[in-house]
């Protein structure tokens, strides 16, 4: 069985439990902010956030002038498993533009994409399950990829205040090291679309033990960083 969703496709992954600050500008996404905040507080104000694998994001400001019309996304122009943003709160400027915060809820698979009656984008979604507890393995994952990547932020940002609040919750240590650690847009959808926390926990500890190494090369051997690049993101 598949829900219709509304989705904002970005150039950004969102994770469960994480916070994204949008600006909205489009018409379309304006009228989707309105529909929302227009329901009643039994519905879910959420909509859904699907990284693109190319292309653009949105239209162009329109404040910086006149733009060729965007061409349609298609299924093919998205990763097939995204995140639902939940609206948390709502700032409406002057123009009619919003500023937005929302909240990482919930993942599902994307089945199609289609244009309906409504001015933004919506596709039919399949939900994934959610992760409600995890299990042993995962317990005795979060402090080891917790070390690790307390390793890695020093490495990357030496001096500085490094994890000053810890997530008892792997599910939750989980999300937040796929959202923070410097990953390509790949491997963090690839972490999204991970069934389960053990299984998340284990890939982040090994990308985060091959970033570290990068890292200390980086740090200690006087050799063109192109040598030791890794393939970029086409996104």
């Amino acid at each position: 069985m598949s829900d219709r969703l509304p989705v904002f496709p970005l150039s950004t992954v969102l994770f469960p439990g994480l916070v994204l600050p949008l600006h909205i500008f489009e018409e379309r996404y304006r009228a989707l902010v309105r529909e929302l905040v227009a329901q009643s507080s039994d519905e879910p104000h959420e909509f859904g956030v699907v990284t693109l694998r190319h292309g653009s994001e949105v239209a162009p400001d329109p404040g910086d002038g006149p733009a060729a019309a965007m061409p349609p996304v298609r299924a093919e122009d998205l990763y097939e498993v995204g995140c639902t943003a939940e609206l948390r709160h709502v700032t409406e400027l002057p123009d009619g533009r919003f500023d937005i915060m929302t909240v990482g809820r919930r993942r599902f698979t994307v089945l199609g994409v289609e244009q309906g009656p409504e001015p933004y984008l919506c596709a039919r979604v399949r939900w994934l399950a959610d992760e409600d507890q995890a299990d042993e393995s995962a317990h005795l994952l979060a402090p080891r990829v917790l070390t690790a990547f307390r390793a890695y932020l020093e490495l990357l940002r030496p001096n500085s205040e490094v994890l000053d609040q810890v997530p008892d919750d792997p599910t939750v240590l989980s999300h937040l090291v796929a959202a923070t650690a410097q990953l390509t847009v790949e491997e963090r959808q690839l972490l999204l679309a991970t069934p389960d926390t053990a299984s998340r926990l284990r890939t982040e500890l090994r990308l985060l033990n091959r970033e570290s190494g990068l890292l200390a090369r980086v740090r200690a051997v006087p050799v063109p960083l192109s040598d030791l690049a890794r393939p970029a993101s086409p996104n």
